[in-house]
């Protein structure tokens, strides 16, 4: 490997070495197409993909962070491939733990020239793997093949696509929405759920004083929900076109006026009492709401069963889209979760033999038991006519309110790419807990957080020039 590639892997490894759970495997920011043309730099020059190899007696090694029902769900899929292929192809699936032991994993693999042939990647590590320049493109796998690609969801899809180049390929999708307690709504006299941060405390004092609620919404501290609010308002996080039209290098929610409308409004509804601190992270909220002490909560799309399996009943679970900062706001969501990437292993067999398995994944079928085992988005849109999938929204209606979330938000919603999305992730969190707790002002907040944020940006563009 090229001495620059080694020292891009080892401020990587650095930069990741001070992070600790930094994301959820339910989603993040950040599980939609950009119409910009861009550049983009990587270490290693493109891979003419090879869609015609000899398959025969090959095996091929899938690393994945998908535990629990998740990981059933992989290795059934996993099994049902191996055994119904025709093409010789075997599939070894191996748990690597968190998304950011996977990456940190990929990254001392490669460092020793090693490595997985697929891999799983969360969404924020999109721009560490395009500038890494350790992947085959998707999309040229996609071309050499002539797959139509137009059945994947475009709002979908358009995250992982840079200057009209699918990078990878979607797989575990979700966005946020909003989950409400409908039984104290009807107890509270409200017949409509608010759309805005503002409405949440306009329809505060009626939740608890007639409704019953202990809290108003429990509202976790999470990087992701902070991103999400940005697309609400049709604003960048980061400049050059959100790191779409060329790496990052700053954050643009400061100067643009998102951020601090966004902790303007949070701020509003922790000092009124309404949105208590109930600690970092997209699960930190899911707890009040589902035993019945707050009438609103934010999740991922992948958290509906879980939810609906530990209210078991109590009381009937509502869903709505993600709230936005202001009543005016125009803006869509970004999905967050991760996708599949293909890596230059230089060996033609191999790489057929992915690609033959990618398809796998994402056909109809597949995706239809994908959504119905996990909660997933099923990112093929041929999906929804399986039987699979259309018994499980019957089954659960409160899924079609993501469904119908992701059609209406647009590519210009895909959120951003940066290469320290990790690290931003912590910062965030880390600046909104400290206004919460020590009745900050959002703009020093948000002051904080580009400095630290643009400090980790420059010092990652000074190692990879």
């Amino acid at each position: 490997m090229k001495k620059r590639a080694v020292s891009f892997c080892m401020a990587a490894l650095m930069a990741a070495g001070m992070l600790s759970g930094c994301a959820s495997q339910t989603g993040s920011g950040n599980t939609a197409a950009s119409e910009t043309k861009e550049e983009v730099t990587t270490t290693a020059a493109p891979v003419a993909a090879d869609t015609k190899g000899d398959t025969q007696k090959t095996s091929i090694t899938f690393w994945h962070s998908m535990g629990g029902v998740n990981g059933e769900a992989i290795d059934a899929l996993v099994e049902k491939f191996n055994k119904e292929n025709t093409s010789g192809i075997t599939v070894e699936a191996q748990y690597q733990g968190s998304y950011d032991d996977a990456i940190n994993k990929l990254k001392s693999a490669q460092i020793g020239n090693m490595g997985a042939d697929l891999v799983q990647i969360y969404d924020i590590g999109t721009r560490f793997m395009i500038d890494s320049g350790w992947v085959v493109p998707m999309q040229q796998l996609i071309d050499g093949d002539k797959w139509d690609n137009s059945q994947v969801e475009p709002n979908i899809a358009a995250y992982y696509t840079v200057n009209g180049t699918l990078y990878s390929m979607p797989f575990n999708s979700s966005t946020p929405i909003l989950y409400y307690n409908k039984d104290m709504f009807k107890k509270a006299g409200i017949t409509e759920v608010p759309d805005s941060l503002p409405g949440i405390e306009r329809v505060g004092d009626d939740l608890v004083k007639k409704g019953g609620a202990g809290e108003v919404i429990s509202l976790g501290i999470y990087g992701w929900f902070f991103e999400q609010f940005t697309c609400k308002q049709q604003a960048h996080y980061a400049d050059n076109g959100n790191g779409r039209e060329a790496a990052a290098t700053a954050v643009d929610f400061d100067k643009n006026g998102a951020g601090v409308k966004t902790l303007t409004a949070w701020k509003e509804l922790s000092v009124k009492g309404y949105a208590p601190n109930v600690g970092r992270g997209g699960d930190a909220g899911l707890a009040d709401f589902s035993s019945g002490k707050s009438a609103m909560t934010l999740g991922s799309t992948a958290s509906l069963k879980q939810i609906l399996n530990d209210v078991n009943g109590k009381f009937e679970v509502g869903t709505a889209y993600f709230p936005k900062v202001s009543d005016d706001d125009k803006g869509g969501v970004s999905i967050g979760g991760g996708s599949l990437w293909a890596l230059n292993n230089k060996d033609a067999g191999k790489q057929k033999a992915v690609w033959e398995f990618v398809k796998f994944l994402v056909s109809p079928e597949s995706q239809a038991f994908w959504n119905s085992q996990t909660g997933y988005f099923p990112i093929t849109t041929a999906a929804h006519e399986e039987p699979v999938f259309k018994d499980n929204i019957a089954k659960y209606p409160q899924f079609q309110t993501a469904i119908d979330q992701l059609h209406d938000s647009t590519p210009q919603s895909a959120g951003a790419l940066l290469s320290v999305f990790p690290e931003a992730r912590q910062t965030v969190e880390t600046e909104i807990e400290n206004m919460i707790n020590n009745n900050g002002t959002p703009e020093d907040a948000v002051k904080k957080m580009a400095e630290s944020i643009n400090k980790s940006i420059a010092d990652y563009n000074l190692l990879n020039k």
